[in-house]
């Protein structure tokens, strides 16, 4: 099986597939699969910064602070 990795600690210009959203938050998800954020879509690290990261999520490009970043596993 292959190890999750948070998108807090993967490596910009790459593209994951979301694994799993760790969140007991119902809004945090709600936003998240807004965004079109969910298992089993692909995701696009553009760049990180101190407090947040740039994705591109279904060719929309969002900036997420580090809270949500850190519930999305890659």
């Amino acid at each position: 099986m292959e190890e999750q990795t948070r998108l807090l600690d993967a490596e910009p210009g790459n593209t994951y597939t979301i694994r799993e959203i760790n969140t007991d938050d119902d809004e945090m998800n709600a936003f998240l699969f807004r965004l079109g954020c969910y298992v089993g879509e692909p995701i696009t690290l553009i760049s990180k910064k101190r407090k947040s990261c740039i994705v591109v999520i279904k060719d929309g490009r969002y900036s997420l602070d580090n809270l949500l970043a850190d519930v999305i596993l890659v």
